[in-house]
């Protein structure tokens, strides 16, 4: 019982505090801007706490899904004094566009906060080659620091990662610190082929229950479903091991496999032609950063422009076709990922990750998101007059039912992946 009381609370103080932020971001700048705020809510039904301001009702509701910043002339336009549809249209994108900036502002000032106090941080300082890899066969020793790949600075893992996965596994110059000297080497990466399947399971812990199945995927196309429990893969058991889950995958290249996967209680055995990809790798271990302060802010700072881009590439893989809408995550799904965190570290990393994707989303240029109603302020610049109020509105319906379409196979898919 005090378990469920406290996923509750965890649920509740993530969405109505990022609500709380986004809402306020939009009271402020309006207020800055000398535009009148009839009503500011968190929460939508049922009223459970209010109070009169000067000229603002501040109101507390039942459910945290939401909130809203009621500015006079928003809904209808008016030629009352601080009006929203009177003011100039710099301020008015100024107010729409500042609660997905407040978000993303939050989630980069956690998420910086979080990687400074966790530290562990892996160099660029090669501390052993793996034998008959490329980096031992071309000379790389323990101890030379890696500069720059193809005349790009490598700061972290994460750039010669990067570098590596893009090279195709062409020749990459490779620039070394050796002594106080700089080396450079020719080095073709080794390749290393895996099976790919489609498959994601949980980023955290151990269960290898298939969180997510990737579009066009083998595993998409022959039969596996999100839910469904892998208990073994060519007969060999791997429930509840991830590790040895990847490994039986990556057994035999160029093999059909075989997976038994237990759906509502009952063992199915699935045969899946994998399709074959390549890791390109330089075969070397780097050595941990020492902890320090400056250390971990100079990491931190890199780490959280890795995680602005990871979300923009993602962004960017909804509209390209590379994740489904079937892969999207609504509030149900994000209730589920939340209660799932383990410690303060989990809960405040997924916080900044659900605060950044809210700003990101409610940016996008599409009615009636803040970006679809900042689209249409930038058409008023350029045509120097208003749409007709008759179009604006018609143009924020259609976008709202298509939204709310959204909004429910969203649902729907949250509450099949848990049930």
């Amino acid at each position: 019982m005090l378990d469920i009381l406290i996923t509750i609370l965890k649920i509740v103080f993530i969405l109505g505090f990022l609500i709380f932020i986004h809402e306020g971001g939009h009271f402020l700048i309006a207020k800055l801007c000398k535009i009148k705020v009839n009503e500011f809510a968190i929460g939508f039904g049922p009223v459970l706490l209010k109070k009169q301001g000067k000229e603002t009702l501040f109101q507390l509701r039942l459910i945290p899904l939401g909130g809203f910043c009621n500015m006079e002339g928003e809904e209808q336009r008016s030629d009352s004094e601080g009006s929203f549809s009177k003011a100039s249209v710099p301020k008015r994108i100024a107010v729409v566009a500042a609660g997905g900036l407040v978000n993303i502002i939050f989630a980069l000032i956690v998420y910086f906060v979080l990687m400074a106090c966790v530290g562990n941080n892996v160099s660029n300082i090669i501390d052993s080659t793996i034998p008959e890899y490329s980096a031992e066969l071309a000379g790389l020793q323990a101890g030379d620091e890696i500069i720059s790949i193809n005349n790009k600075k490598i700061k972290n893992k994460s750039d010669l990662d990067d570098i590596l996965n893009n090279s195709d596994g062409n020749e990459i110059k490779v620039v070394v610190n050796r002594n106080g000297e700089e080396i450079t080497f020719n080095i073709k990466p080794t390749e290393e082929q895996y099976n790919y399947t489609g498959i994601a399971v949980s980023a955290t812990g151990t269960s290898t229950e298939i969180a997510a199945i990737y579009p066009n995927s083998p595993a998409e196309k022959q039969g596996l479903q999100v839910k469904d429990l892998i208990v073994a893969v060519n007969d060999v058991n791997v429930e509840n091991n991830t590790t040895q889950l990847v490994e039986e995958i990556n057994k035999s290249i160029e093999q059909d496999i075989k997976f038994t996967v237990n759906r509502n209680n009952e063992n199915i055995d699935i045969y899946l032609t994998p399709e074959i990809e390549s890791d390109y790798l330089l075969g070397v271990n780097l050595k941990m950063a020492e902890n320090n302060f400056v250390n971990n802010v100079y990491y931190a700072f890199w780490s959280t422009g890795d995680f602005v881009f990871s979300i923009v590439d993602n962004i960017k893989l909804l509209f390209s076709g590379g994740v489904s809408v079937n892969q999207l995550m609504g509030p149900v799904g994000i209730s589920e990922v939340v209660a799932e965190t383990n410690g303060l570290v989990d809960f405040v990393y997924i916080l900044a990750l659900i605060s950044i994707s809210l700003g990101y989303t409610n940016l996008l240029p599409f009615p009636p998101l803040d970006g679809g109603k900042i689209v249409i302020l930038l058409i008023e610049a350029i045509r120097r007059k208003p749409l007709k109020e008759k179009t604006e509105l018609t143009i924020q319906m259609i976008g709202f039912m298509a939204l709310m379409t959204l909004f429910v196979l969203v649902t729907y898919n949250d509450i099949l992946r848990i049930f």
